[in-house]
């Protein structure tokens, strides 16, 4: 059985899979597409970055495997591969040591002035006065995301005798603790911290996360590293505090593209790499036999654990899969975003049957910026990674619902624990929202712009609620508003034909004296 590696990729890969008997082909030299030309009878391909189309996919019929050796796996069309029953596999965790060990030597290099220290020596030049430096020593660091990245870097800087505070939305106090970091806020971290890094995924839900507020409230000379994802430091807030003159250092990994090309960070940043957070041959040996050990498991015993495109049952509707997604959003912002703690899911009817395909839908709802993608057991470790307990329950027997699904989110809030609890089914096809709270029979369709509001059932509310949507230019499609009597509460679930902004919600919250209110595209 032929194994393909077209990578530059350490040997230790070909070393392991030929000691079991496959015949490996690895070349670094030539492009893909003329490698998987000259052999189509491979059976396995073991890739780093290049790009696996369709094309290169087809180009392989005899193809069953492929492998990320890393994390990301956006460069393999891993959905057309599952088309052609192709299983696409990722190697996560074997670059973090490595990409902690990169923040050290940027704030090192930046602090110490390595880098127009050395190019200015060479050029017969003595700035020994100039560069004068800083030392890492005793400062404090605040880390954003304190996944396997963050946590190596918690440990990473304990030789340095520096305080750490950690910010993890979705992790617990306790947890935060435990890794050695001082769980700390967002706002807090960036008025205290001397040195700021960034390890929380890319993507909607972090774009510009650092903006021109927090910015705003860092100390003189303080210092921002991002080797997270590109897009997550707004670099124009940056660009323009700079210019105003606060002293900032930057230091910065990622760029749009991997690629030779005027990178826009470049008048911005102190300190500048080519995407080098991986690029060790440690972090390549690690990544190489992990992959190598996935593709002999996969061959020798079907073991797909990190399949990241396994086929889901054909009798499964996907609309109950997404479905679950949204329902998980909709309750985690009802509860107000908090820390979750647990998470207890009851499938109805049919569902009992695939409860475990649900977990990374739910685990994409509840924890926004978690891994997309993932298969059943290893979205069970990533909420394990935050600190969530997920069960999935029985239902009881007096709740004759159709293919329906209930999802209780149990948060934390100043000590005290909240459920935060919806129910949802499937509506002519159409995922419909069934239950949040206490409120039921709501069937508010879930896909498209959402408005929830939560408020005192007295008259006048709704027209109050219409008039401010008109006038920003928003029409009503269809609202859901149903009372409670215990509560004597009113739930407004409004339809809207487009987004519906922050500041519009305030607006309306704060003329309704809303109990509950938030805005959300599904």
């Amino acid at each position: 059985m032929k194994i393909l590696i077209p990578t530059k990729l350490d040997k230790a890969a070909a070393a392991a899979l030929s000691a079991a008997g496959y015949d490996v082909v690895q070349n670094d030299s030539e492009p893909i597409e003329a490698q998987v030309a000259a052999h189509p009878d491979t059976a396995g391909l073991i890739v780093r970055s290049e790009k696996v189309p369709a094309a290169v996919i087809d180009a392989l019929p005899k193809l069953k495997c492929v492998i990320r050796a890393g994390a990301g796996y956006d460069n393999i069309d891993y959905v057309y591969a599952r088309s052609k029953g192709i299983d696409v596999m990722n190697t996560p965790g074997a670059n973090s040591n490595a990409v902690a060990e990169e923040v050290i030597a940027m704030v090192l290099a930046a602090y110490r002035h390595v880098i127009p220290g050395d190019s200015t020596t060479r050029a017969g030049e003595w700035n020994k006065k100039k560069y004068m430096g800083r030392e890492l020593t005793g400062k404090t660091v605040g880390i954003l995301g304190l996944g396997n990245i963050g946590r190596m870097l918690v440990k990473r800087l304990q030789g340095f005798d520096c305080k750490v505070l950690g910010y993890d939305h979705f992790l617990s106090k306790q947890r935060a603790l435990n890794i050695g970091a001082t769980p700390t806020e967002l706002e807090e971290i960036f008025a205290t911290a001397d040195i700021i890094s960034v390890h929380v995924p890319g993507g909607p839900t972090t774009k510009n996360m650092i903006n021109a507020r927090l910015i705003g409230l860092m100390k003189d000379g303080a210092m921002l590293i991002n080797c997270a994802r590109y897009g997550v430091v707004d670099e124009d807030a940056l660009r323009a505090a700079k210019t105003a003159g606060k002293n900032l250092v930057y230091c910065t990994d990622v760029h749009p593209k991997d690629t030779a090309a005027q990178q826009p960070s470049a008048d911005v940043a102190d300190v500048m790499l080519p995407h080098l957070g991986a690029n060790t041959k440690e972090a390549n040996r690690k990544a190489a036999l992990q992959a190598a050990q996935e593709m002999l498991d996969y061959f020798a015993s079907g073991d797909t654990r990190a399949c990241i495109n396994a086929e889901k049952p054909s009798d499964l509707n996907p609309a109950n899969l997404h479905m679950a997604e949204m329902l998980a959003r909709i309750a985690c912002l009802a509860g107000g975003q908090k820390p979750i703690r647990k998470i207890e899911a009851t499938f109805y009817n049919n569902l009992r049957s695939y409860r475990k395909w649900f977990t990374p839908w739910i685990l994409q709802g509840a924890i926004p910026g978690a891994e997309r993608g993932l298969m059943p057991a290893a979205a069970d470790a990533s909420l394990r990674e935050h600190g969530v307990e997920f069960k999935a329950r029985e239902p009881m027997d007096d709740k004759p619902y159709a293919d329906a699904l209930t999802i209780d989110l149990f948060m934390e809030e100043n000590g005290e624990q909240k459920v935060s609890s919806v129910r949802g089914t499937l509506i002519d096809g159409e995922p419909v929202l069934a239950r949040l709270a206490e409120f039921d029979h709501l069937y508010a369709t879930l896909p498209g712009h959402t408005l929830v509001l939560r408020y005192k059932d007295v008259p006048g509310v709704i027209a109050i609620i219409g008039q401010v949507l008109a006038r920003a230019g928003i029409n009503i499609d269809n609202i859901t508003a149903p009372g409670d009597a215990a509560s004597g509460d009113a739930l407004a679930i409004v339809k809207t034909n487009k987004s519906v902004s922050e500041e519009e919600v305030r607006t309306i919250a704060s003329a309704i004296g809303a109990k509950l209110a938030f805005a959300v595209d599904l």
